[in-house]
């Protein structure tokens, strides 16, 4: 039960929500997420952590990048049985769609310039 708790837990928060939604379109790193959520980057890091520890999100370093991706669901048969369902639910919902019209317009290289 505890892995199921776990999982409910990580989508529990609103930003996490998103979060998974933005994945679904694309890759993208801490500042691409940052950007797309207008919240903090220790903020976007947290939510991160708590979607990775309960199976939802992975990623893969490439050079300096971090890039942050969908989880197969092998880790936990909730996360893959969520991450399929997520993907049909909340389409529909305003402040979602506009966010996820403008998730392929991030780019990581003018967002996360020094």
């Amino acid at each position: 039960m505890k892995t199921f708790v776990k999982v409910m837990k990580a989508l529990s928060d609103p930003n996490r929500v998103k979060i998974v939604k933005l994945l679904q379109q694309k890759m993208m790193c801490v500042c691409e997420l940052r950007a797309a959520l207008k919240i903090s980057q220790p903020s976007v890091s947290k939510h991160l952590k708590i979607l990775e520890e309960a199976g939802l999100v992975d990623y893969q370093k490439d050079g300096l990048w971090v890039n942050y991706y969908l989880s197969d669901g092998h880790h936990s048969p909730y996360a893959a049985s969520l991450l399929g369902n997520i993907k049909h639910w909340l389409n529909n919902d305003p402040d979602l769609a506009d966010l996820m019209k403008q998730a392929p317009f991030f780019n990581r290289e003018e967002i996360c310039k020094p």
